[in-house]
């Protein structure tokens, strides 16, 4: 067993799990954040992204212990305020979900992308750097819609209404 300790979505927690516990099951189960989903357990879906010291991993292809000490942010916590963040609110104005069940994945990637990609992004970037989250239900079109959207928003490009 091990013990553990990390900030997640700003808020210090503790635990004790086994040696082999993943840091998604960490996080599910032991802090009922249910937004990181397990999709594929083989780290090929994306659908595990969360935030860990800033930078975007698969949560299911690490142990919680490898991530104690560390600040990780989930899909629940990335809203501020009540407020949606801009991927979010991109993801929504654009549509670009539909069951839903790769969207967390899909909006903790894009923000880590957009944040590595300050100046902006095209629609190549975007789908090349989308290649590790698999979306069953759509093709694509709408999710790169509303990354270049919230890239757009975010970098201060965005056009007055």
């Amino acid at each position: 067993m091990a013990e553990i300790s990390m900030t997640v979505n700003g808020r210090k927690v503790t635990g004790t799990v086994e040696d082999r516990t993943l840091l998604v099951h960490f996080l599910r189960e032991n802090q009922g954040l249910t937004g990181t989903h397990v999709g594929c357990d083989t780290s090929q879906c994306g659908a595990c992204v969360v935030h860990l010291d800033g930078k975007a991993v698969k949560s299911c292809s690490m142990l919680a212990a490898q991530a104690s000490g560390s600040d990780v942010l989930t899909i629940e916590g990335l809203a501020e305020g009540g407020e949606l963040h801009p991927v979010q609110a991109a993801f929504k104005e654009h549509h670009g979900l539909q069951c839903g069940f790769c969207t967390p994945g899909m909006i903790m990637a894009a923000a880590d992308m957009i944040r590595r990609h300050p100046q902006g992004l095209d629609e190549k970037t975007v789908r090349a750097e989308l290649e590790g989250n698999i979306c069953r239900c759509t093709g694509y079109h709408n999710i790169v819609k509303a990354v270049l959207a919230a890239s757009e928003a975010m970098s201060g490009k965005a056009k007055a209404a």
